[in-house]
C-alpha cells in the first residue's frame, strides 16, 4: 500500500519530479511561434547555412543535471517552501543568450548549463531537434513551446546572432520603443497568450539601460491515464514540515502503477495519456524528511531509479494542489553555478550579440526572472512557465581627451587641404 497523505512534507517531492517533466518525456506536442520582423534597429535577417549535427543526447542530460544543480541552489535560500521550476524554460532562454556570448562569459554559461564539450553547432542543433522530437500525437496531452527576442529599436544587434536564434529557436524578433508605456504591456501580452492566460506578467518594468529581453514560455496540459473520481476526494490529512497538520481535499484511485522502492523513499510514476509523459512523486520515508531525499537526488540517481519501476497495484491518495510560484529572480542562483561574469557589468563579454563600440558601452545580464503555474486535480495537470533574460548596457564614458601638457596644433583649409597655421604651445 501506498498511503501519500500519510506522510509529511510530500508537495514539494511533487515538485523535484514534476520540474522534470518537460525534460523527462520522450515525445510531446510542441508547437512554436514564427518570425515577426518589424524592427529598424535590427539588422535585416537573411537566410544561414542552417548547420545540422546529430542529435547529441549530452544536451538533454544537460537540462537534467542543470535542473537539478538550479533546484538545489533555490532550496538552499527557500527550504520547507512550495518550489516549482521548468528547466527546460531557463535552458532555453539561456541558451538563446548564449549565442550572443564570448570569451569567459561563454565558458562561464557552458559550464553552468552543464553543456561542456559540446559545440555552439551541437548544442543550437539539438535543440532545435528535441523540440520537434517532443511532438505528439497524443489527444490528452498539450505542449507548446514558445521564443521570442524583444529589442530596443535604438540598438543595432547582430545578424549570426538573431539568425542563430531565429532558425534553431524559431524566435520571434520584434524591435520596439522601450521608452514607450505600451511595449511592458506589448511583452506581457505576448507572455499570457503562449502560457494559456496562466502567466500574465513576467516583466514589471523596463529599466532605463535594458536593450533586450530572451524569453521563453511554455504551457502544459495533461489528462491522467486513469483519471481520479471527484465523488473519492475526501478531506484528509497533510502533515507539513513545522510538525503541524492541515487539512486538504485528498483524490483516492486504487490501481496498477509502476513504482519504486529506494533507501529512505517510495516513488511512483503517474501518467498522462498515452504514458509518454508522466509525474514522479518522491515520498520520503516517516523517518526521513524532504532535506536528506534532496541530498542524494542527482540526475545519475534520477536515471538509475527510473529505470528500477516496476508495476504493483496501489491504492494512492495524493493532494489536490495548485502552486504560482514567481516571479522570481534566479541571478543569485545562477551566479552560485558559476554564471556570475555574466551579470558583471564590467566584464561580461556579450560581443557576439551587438556592436559595442556602436552602443558605447558594455552588454550584460540585468535580470534572468522565472515564473510557474502548475495545478493538480482529478482530471490532470496544468503547468506554465515562462522565463526572461534581461540585457543591458553600461555605458562607457567618452574616451577622455584632456590638453594638460605642450602640444602641437595646426589649422587647415580641409577642402584645399592648405595648412595656414601651424605651432606648439608649451606653457599657456
Amino acid at each position: 500500500m501506498l498511503n501519500i497523505t500519510a506522510i509529511s512534507r510530500i508537495s514539494l517531492s511533487i515538485m523535484i519530479s514534476t520540474m522534470l517533466l518537460f525534460v523527462g518525456c520522450k515525445e510531446l506536442g510542441v508547437h512554436l511561434h514564427g518570425q515577426k520582423s518589424d524592427e529598424s534597429g535590427v539588422e535585416e535577417i537573411g537566410d544561414i547555412d542552417p548547420v545540422m549535427t546529430p542529435f547529441n543526447v549530452d544536451v538533454p542530460q544537460g537540462i537534467t543535471e542543470f535542473g537539478f544543480n538550479l533546484f538545489d541552489a533555490i532550496w538552499k535560500t527557500e527550504q520547507n517552501q512550495n518550489i516549482f521550476i521548468s528547466p527546460l524554460s531557463v535552458s532555453i532562454a539561456l541558451t538563446m543568450t548564449l549565442n550572443g556570448a564570448s570569451g569567459e562569459t561563454e565558458q562561464a554559461m557552458i559550464d553552468s548549463l552543464q553543456l561542456q564539450g559540446i559545440d555552439r553547432d551541437s548544442i543550437n542543433s539539438t535543440y532545435q531537434q528535441l523540440q520537434h522530437i517532443l511532438l505528439t500525437n497524443d489527444s490528452k496531452v498539450t505542449l507548446t513551446i514558445a521564443n521570442s527576442l524583444w529589442g530596443h529599436q535604438a540598438v543595432q544587434f547582430r545578424q549570426d546572432f538573431l539568425q542563430q536564434n531565429t532558425h534553431y529557436f524559431n524566435a520571434e524578433i520584434s524591435s520596439l520603443d522601450f521608452s514607450n508605456p505600451t511595449t511592458l504591456s506589448t511583452i506581457n501580452q505576448w507572455v499570457s497568450e503562449n502560457t494559456n492566460g496562466k502567466i500574465t506578467e513576467i516583466l514589471d518594468r523596463i529599466a532605463s539601460n535594458e536593450v533586450l529581453f530572451l524569453i521563453n514560455a511554455i504551457y502544459f496540459k495533461g489528462a491522467w491515464q486513469n483519471e481520479f473520481d471527484p465523488s473519492q476526494t475526501k478531506d484528509g490529512i497533510f502533515h507539513l514540515s513545522s510538525g503541524n497538520e492541515k487539512t486538504v481535499p485528498t483524490m483516492s484511485r486504487t490501481g496498477n502503477y509502476e513504482v519504486f522502492g529506494g533507501e529512505n523513499f517510495q516513488a511512483i510514476n503517474l501518467p498522462y495519456g498515452e504514458g509518454k509523459v508522466s509525474m514522479y512523486v518522491f515520498l520520503p520515508s516517516q523517518n526521513s524528511d524532504l532535506n536528506e531525499f534532496l541530498n542524494v537526488v542527482n540526475s545519475e540517481n534520477w536515471e538509475e531509479w527510473l529505470s528500477d519501476f516496476r508495476v504493483r497495484n496501489v491504492r494512492l491518495q495524493i493532494p489536490k494542489f495548485k502552486i504560482e510560484y514567481g516571479t522570481k529572480e534566479l541571478n543569485d542562483a545562477l551566479t552560485a553555478l558559476g554564471m556570475g561574469v555574466a551579470f558583471d557589468a564590467d566584464h561580461a563579454d556579450f560581443s557576439r550579440m551587438a556592436f559595442l563600440d556602436r552602443i558605447n558601452g558594455n552588454l550584460y545580464i540585468t535580470k534572468v526572472s522565472h515564473k510557474t503555474f502548475i495545478e493538480v486535480n482529478e482530471e490532470g495537470t496544468e503547468a506554465a512557465a515562462a522565463t526572461s533574460v534581461g540585457i543591458g548596457v553600461k555605458s562607457l564614458l567618452p574616451p577622455p581627451f584632456i590638453v594638460d601638457r605642450p602640444f602641437f596644433f595646426a589649422i587647415r583649409d580641409n577642402e584645399t587641404k592648405t595648412i595656414i597655421f601651424m605651432g606648439t604651445m608649451t606653457e599657456p
